[in-house]
């Protein structure tokens, strides 16, 4: 069964619940009543059809055995057409169901539906650490505080500075994410990606069901094209990684040598179950956990592009369950270090008192005109 004590402590309830079982049963069977819907809108099929096949994809079935069955058959559209056709118990109705489509079509768009729904939870917690980070930077734009580089005391800067570079990380990422979230699409290519068996309206059909799913509908069928999917994956990971450049930063500042900036105290949080004294940064441990997973969960992805023939074997049916977990990995980091940003401790005496200590001077150079810079392209961007 699904480990909630280990999946909830990577990502978040709302997250978990877009990819868990019942959001994608719930996608499937959506994509299966909305496909006899379009057919029934062009007078392909009867409109008591459409009527009949919606009514038998409302109630969920039981998950589990409904797991077993999809782990015989090797795909969820075996068992769950099935169960469609058993509920409706008419023959002549149930040659409609699941009519011109394949056991990918279903998978995909059932994945596509709950991409979007991700991608719309992902955007909303990055817009929420973007501006705490735009405040953040405001308030230190002057802070001075030794700059560090190889892990050494360099010269110095300011905080501002360093949060602006924090900010640029997460806008970059942002917009890398936003444009490759036009890989969600519908797919409809039937048996071999030819839409045969639409009666030669696979145009309208798909049309008419984008409509219904409020998906975009792709030029072609991209069964064996999987670049789309690849490009978003990668997203992903690099905004994960964007926020762990910010956890690591802040982790670094906490250590008791430096003690320059510290998560938030909350009651519970951050503890040590046997050394009471410490303040161990939880949200940066979240966001650093993510950041280490991510590339390689990417790269899976990366690695199913070669697909075989019109439809693969193994490829793409090992990209849902890593799509889904980088979806979760990179909201989990984002809603661990958005609070932590919001409520940072930052000791600017402390970074005054750090930067004499190093003797390296006082000139920041040009750290408070670059904030500016960086502030008002944020802002010009959004």
């Amino acid at each position: 069964m699904p480990s909630l004590i280990r999946d909830r402590a990577t990502s978040t309830p709302a997250m978990l619940a877009v990819f868990g079982d019942e959001a994608l049963l719930r996608a499937a069977l959506t994509f299966e009543a909305m496909l006899a819907r379009a057919q029934a809108e062009i007078g392909l099929i009867p409109a008591s059809a459409a009527d009949a096949i919606a009514a038998a994809c409302v109630e969920l079935p039981d998950i589990e055995i409904l797991a077993d069955e999809a782990a015989h058959a090797g795909t969820l559209a075996i068992p769950l057409v099935a169960m469609i056709r058993e509920r409706i118990n008419d023959p002549e109705i149930n040659l409609h169901v699941h009519k011109g489509a394949t056991s990918q079509d279903l998978a995909d768009t059932a994945l596509m539906l709950q991409a979007k729904a991700g991608a719309a939870l992902v955007v909303e917690e990055t817009l929420r650490l973007t501006s705490a980070l735009v405040a953040l930077a405001e308030r230190h734009v002057a802070a001075p505080m030794l700059g560090r580089t190889l892990l050494q005391g360099a010269l110095p800067i300011t905080f501002g500075l360093k949060v602006a570079g924090w900010l640029q990380g997460i806008d970059g990422a942002l917009s890398r994410f936003r444009r490759e979230t036009a890989a969600i699409q519908l797919q409809l290519g039937g048996a071999t990606g030819s839409l045969a068996g639409l009666g030669g309206q696979a145009r309208a059909v798909t049309e008419h069901l984008a409509a219904l799913l409020d998906l975009p509908a792709a030029e072609t069928p991209w069964h064996s094209r999987r670049e789309g999917l690849a490009g978003l994956a990668s997203s992903l990971a690099i905004l994960t990684g964007a926020v762990g450049k910010i956890a690591g930063d802040i982790a670094l500042l906490a250590q008791n040598e430096v003690a320059e900036a510290f998560e938030p105290r909350v009651a519970g949080r951050g503890g040590s179950s046997a050394m009471a004294h410490k303040r161990n940064p939880t949200g940066c441990q979240v966001a650093l956990t993510a950041a280490t997973r991510a590339p390689h969960l990417a790269a899976t992805i990366v690695s199913t592009l070669p697909q075989a023939h019109e439809r693969g074997l193994g490829g793409w049916q090992a990209e849902a369950p890593v799509l889904a977990d980088l979806f979760q990995l990179a909201h989990g980091a984002l809603s661990a270090m958005a609070p932590v940003v919001e409520g940072l401790d930052v000791d600017t005496d402390r970074m005054a008192r750090n930067l004499t200590a190093a003797g390296v001077g006082t000139d920041t150079g040009e750290s408070e005109a670059l904030v500016t810079r960086a502030l008002a392209h944020h802002r010009k961007d959004r």
